[in-house]
């Protein structure tokens, strides 16, 4: 490997980085547009038909793995991901249980994609929450933020 093939992976990297806290909607899927706002409302429903339940407290180490969940870490019990078990929930230091963003995230090792609602989340706890997973060369995520252009 050259020498400049370090310094371009490591600019990548950090483009990357800076990536993962931009909005990103999908093509034909634009903030206010019918599509958009019938998400939100199907988001809104599962959080309020289902229980939040926390199984990673923040501050918890991975079973498997070596690191911490910065934040609250859980699932909505009753609903199912592609991993087979519930959907994904980080649940942030508001007190109000709003999700006005999701994670959207690739697993290399699994092998997989998910979603991860982003409840009740500060600014900046949504900005750790991207750096948690883009911080592996294994795994990496987008947000898509509610009602963003």
């Amino acid at each position: 490997m050259k020498a400049g093939q370090t310094n371009y992976r490591q600019m990548m990297r950090e483009e990357a980085v800076k990536l993962s806290d931009t909005v990103c909607l999908g093509v034909g899927l634009h903030s206010g547009t019918a599509e958009a706002d019938a998400f939100w409302v199907a988001i809104d429903t599962l959080i309020s038909k289902s229980e939040i339940f926390i199984d990673r407290p923040k501050g918890t180490k991975h079973p498997r793995f070596d690191f911490i969940y910065p934040l609250d870490y859980g699932y909505l019990k009753d609903t199912s991901a592609m991993d087979g078990g519930g959907i994904d929930v980080w649940r942030g230091s508001l007190s109000k249980p709003i999700c006005d963003a999701v994670a959207c995230t690739v697993d290399l090792l699994k092998k997989d994609s998910e979603i991860k609602l982003l409840i009740g989340c500060t600014e900046e706890e949504k900005a750790l929450i991207m750096r948690f997973h883009n911080d592996s060369t294994h795994m990496k995520g987008i947000m898509i933020r509610k009602g963003a252009v």
